[in-house]
């Protein structure tokens, strides 16, 4: 005869389930196992949790890999999903199996070592502690088991490194973008000139829609508007940061672009070969700025150029916070004609063909040119003005 199955156990795949009532709770979930006599032996230690909770009020131990695994199946709509996960798949190699209320600073110590060992930057390691805290922080106020007790009783308090460490922001000035520029592959290099002429994050570039541009007969100007709400499907990830419509102003240069790629790709603005380009931060783009020593240049630097040329053309603060896509408060797509002629004019005051615009000077640090002025720590790479084309 064949050994009898538990009551309670079903097999499904390879895996095998709970499906049974346990003093008034019905328990459906998953053992993890394949063995049979490791589902029974995980099946006996849930009903013991059971009985503990209904006849003393004692919380069940719940190991840290068990509220990851909630957390991600729970938040798979967020735009920052997969890179959680990175984070939370290393840290599982170190904190995985202990029980929620194990986890602590000190705990933690082994992952942040490791970490920094490798030589990965303070905030790398900070990104991965937050969502370590905010696990936590879930397990004590949000969840809740089937007798009514969360998770966690009370969360620990993670404390952040402090960050010595981060790269400052590295604008271009026009004779650097003009030498990275010219050493692109066309489709990239109109995919540059657009980023540094709006200020887009790259996935708002490298997933921009013409379903999502609208025109504006009395300007004679289009613009694009990025619904809030879209996600992309599959491994790509949601478009929008903050959470809130995004408005993007065309000027004169990035207007040029759109008129080249207009009618390329029927859905996706830019391509290659037919298919959207995911992202920008490729081979052709470490390889241009390798050639011109320009090593450090981050495809996020485009968008900190952008900012720091509509401050030093006397931009205002809001109409920066508009063209920039960063957060506000207000309603952002919400404008009138006058309003958008405006942001258009705003916009139009960093491209090269402005020949009134004001000289932006951009200091060195001699870490990044190594050389002095006048005995002081900084130096002038040089004096472009805002005047250039883009």
């Amino acid at each position: 005869m064949g050994r009898t199955i538990s009551s309670g156990l079903v097999k499904r795949g390879k895996l095998w389930h709970i499906r049974k009532q346990i003093y008034g709770c019905r328990l459906r979930e998953s053992t993890g196992a394949e063995l049979l006599c490791e589902a029974e032996s995980y099946l006996a230690r849930r009903i013991e949790e059971i009985r503990q909770a209904k006849v003393y009020g004692v919380r069940p131990k719940r190991s840290f890999k068990e509220a990851a695994t909630k957390y991600l199946l729970e938040n798979q709509h967020k735009a920052s999903i997969r890179d959680d996960a990175d984070h939370l798949k290393l840290v599982c190699q170190y904190i995985g199996n202990l029980t929620l209320e194990q986890v602590h600073n000190g705990t933690l110590q082994s992952f942040v070592k490791a970490r920094q060992i490798l030589g990965r930057k303070t905030k790398t390691i900070n990104n991965a502690l937050e969502v370590v805290r905010h696990i936590l922080n879930l397990g004590a106020s949000q969840w809740m088991d089937e007798n009514g007790l969360t998770w966690l009783l009370t969360p620990p308090k993670i404390k952040l490194l402090p960050v010595h460490d981060a790269r400052d922001p590295y604008p271009l000035s026009w004779d650097e973008q003009a030498l990275l520029f010219n050493e692109l592959p066309e489709h990239l290099r109109q995919m540059a000139i657009f980023k540094v002429n709006t200020g887009c994050r790259e996935q708002e570039v490298c997933q921009l829609q013409w379903k999502w541009e609208l025109q504006i007969p009395e300007l004679n100007a289009s613009i694009f508007i990025i619904p809030s709400h879209i996600v992309k499907k599959g491994k790509r990830q949601q478009l929008v940061k903050n959470g809130e419509d995004r408005l993007i102003v065309l000027n004169d240069a990035a207007k040029v672009v759109i008129e080249q790629m207009r009618g390329i790709n029927q859905e996706h603005v830019f391509s290659y070969k037919g298919k959207p380009i995911t992202k920008m931060n490729n081979t052709a783009w470490k390889r241009a700025r390798k050639l011109v020593g320009l090593s450090q240049v981050r495809i996020h630097d485009l968008k900190h150029t952008f900012g720091r040329r509509l401050r030093a053309a006397g931009v205002s603060y809001e109409d920066r916070q508009d063209l920039l896509g960063h957060k506000s408060g207000r309603i952002t797509t919400h404008y009138s004609a006058a309003e958008l002629h405006n942001l258009i004019e705003a916009a139009n005051k960093v491209c090269k063909h402005n020949h009134q615009g004001p000289v932006l000077t951009l200091l060195r640090t001699n870490k990044e040119m190594g050389c002095k002025l006048n005995g002081l720590n900084v130096t002038k790479v040089t004096q472009s003005k805002i005047a250039s084309k883009c």
